[in-house]
């Protein structure tokens, strides 16, 4: 009987979630020219500032953009030189570029939003893509010139980055401003409304440099929880979400309104170790390599992806840059176990592997709404666990970078090799958020960065590489493909362009979108 009314109480919250999420940011049966995404939730929108979000790329335009072969065309920009001798880009705007707000973009917006990632006051995420700049000036309202203090081959993919209205935001302290709430940029569409927690309204901007968008209305309704967001695409309540591998088949079985894009990534999933927060892999950082040999990467791919994914060994997997001719860390207990044991380790009575009085005894922690990344832990623990070490999974909120021992990490760009490994395995970069330190690795990616010769960058991509593996920062685990279930009247994506980090990279030509009736 009790079994029975928990059920029943189930039930009763499931449904009480269904209706309170379908109430707010629906499409009506009136509005035929209006697309409804299935969207995490959002607290502040500002591409200076946060990296993560999809949205990011409908309101806001940077001097350069991404094609759907992911190489770099001009935007907000029309053209650009690039002085070796002297490290200086010189970008010229296009003509009557404007705000949505109407308000002239020009030169010195561009000079205000890259002085605004450097102020340390502002802690952008993406700083560390730009810290070798020297200096700006802007000789024009159309021209905007940028001296580095050094080379960056990468510089003008970065300058990907939307671009910031200075009227709006010179003298305000940009991280607490009103308009990480009500963004103002120059892309495709224009921030209308924002029902916090609910939805946010998008309509076109006809004044987007690129030309008018066909769609009049998206509206990124906010469903966090996975199984609500599949149970929104078959009420008819969403119109394209990105869901999980199970979800997909699901959704694929019961209706024939969607198609189903699985596409591929430069998306990978890790183990990463906290070398600056965790008494253990701080006093034991050689424990990250070892641990990787205890990792059954086909098993979890197969059953936390559904086989939609493919074995990681490098962060750079994806690139041109790669080198496949390293140490990938094959899953093979037993070598983990014997290196454990050349490296002091013993069972004690428990059965559980010991050094100097310390238990190798950690938790590997997961964001509670990836689901993916839930049973990732908890397969990555049932693996470890089954040869003396004591590992627990744990799903959480918040995740605490400074005391948390492990926990699954995402990063990958389908961008260039830069993007993604500099600010994040470097020692002083601004998103190395475990601490991790290599001479070697920093040595390695400095040099990349700094030169524009293909041959002598994929030498220095293969040393940092090969610098990894002697000491490594995460236990590799997979690349995920992206699953997008896409209602069949929706037109326009291209379903072979390689995705970002969480999937995101499908709304790049989103003004080219038609919904076909």
């Amino acid at each position: 009987m009790k079994t029975h009314f928990k059920k029943i109480a189930a039930l009763a919250v499931t449904l009480i979630m269904i209706i309170s999420l379908s109430a707010c940011g629906s499409k009506s049966e009136n509005d035929a020219d209006t697309l409804v995404y299935g969207s995490h939730d959002y607290t502040a929108i500002n591409p200076a500032l946060y990296e993560h979000g999809e949205i990011n790329s409908l309101i806001f335009a940077g001097l350069t953009a991404h094609d759907k072969d992911n190489k770099l065309v001009p935007a907000l920009a029309e053209k650009w030189e690039y002085d070796a001798a002297t490290h200086t880009w010189k970008f010229h705007l296009r003509d009557g570029l404007k705000f949505h707000d109407g308000k002239d973009l020009t030169s010195e917006d561009v000079k205000f939003t890259l002085e605004a990632i450097l102020d340390k006051k502002n802690n952008s995420e993406i700083v560390s893509n730009y810290q070798d700049i020297e200096n700006i000036t802007c000789p024009d309202k159309k021209t905007v010139v940028i001296k580095l203090s050094k080379e960056n081959v990468a510089f003008a993919d970065y300058m990907t980055i939307g671009i910031l209205p200075k009227h709006l935001l010179k003298g305000k302290k940009l991280a607490t401003a009103e308009f990480n709430q009500k963004p103002v940029g120059a892309g495709p569409y224009k921030l209308t409304s924002w029902d916090e927690g609910q939805s946010i309204t998008l309509e076109k901007f006809d004044g987007y440099y690129a030309g008018k968008p066909h769609i009049k209305k998206i509206i990124f309704k906010i469903v966090e929880d996975s199984d609500a967001r599949l149970l929104q695409l078959k009420s008819g309540d969403l119109d394209m979400a990105q869901i999980e591998p199970k979800q997909a088949k699901s959704l694929k079985k019961d209706s024939k309104d969607f198609d189903i894009y699985r596409m591929n990534t430069a998306d990978y999933r890790a183990i990463a170790y906290n070398y600056a927060g965790s008494k253990l892999f701080k006093t034991y950082p050689e424990l990250a390599n070892i641990l990787s040999y205890g990792i059954d990467r086909e098993a979890i791919i197969k059953s936390a992806l559904l086989g939609e994914g493919q074995v990681a060994y490098s962060p750079i997997q994806k690139n041109k840059f790669n080198s496949s001719d390293i140490e990938k860390f094959a899953y093979n207990p037993d070598k983990m176990e014997q290196l454990l044991q050349q490296d002091g380790w013993t069972k004690n009575k428990k059965g559980i592997y010991e050094k100097n009085g310390t238990e190798l005894k950690f938790t590997i922690t997961a964001m509670a709404n990836d689901k993916v990344r839930v049973d990732m832990a908890k397969l990555c623990a049932e693996q470890l666990k089954a040869h003396g070490i004591s590992v627990k999974a744990e799903a959480r909120k918040e995740l605490d970078w400074e005391k948390q021992d492990a926990t699954i990490i995402g990063w990958g760009s389908p961008f260039d090799a830069d993007d993604h490994t500099y600010k994040i395995f470097t020692s002083e970069a601004g998103d190395n958020y475990t601490g991790y330190a290599n001479p070697a690795v920093d040595e390695a990616l400095a040099k990349a960065r700094a030169t524009t010769k293909e041959p002598e960058r994929q030498r220095y991509y293969s040393e940092f590489l090969r610098a990894m593996t002697k000491q490594m920062p995460y236990t590799f685990i997979a690349y995920i493909d992206a699953d997008y279930a896409v209602k069949k009247d929706i037109k326009g994506i291209t379903k072979d362009t390689m995705l970002g980090h969480h999937g995101v990279g499908i709304f790049w030509n989103v003004a080219d979108w038609k919904l076909e009736k």
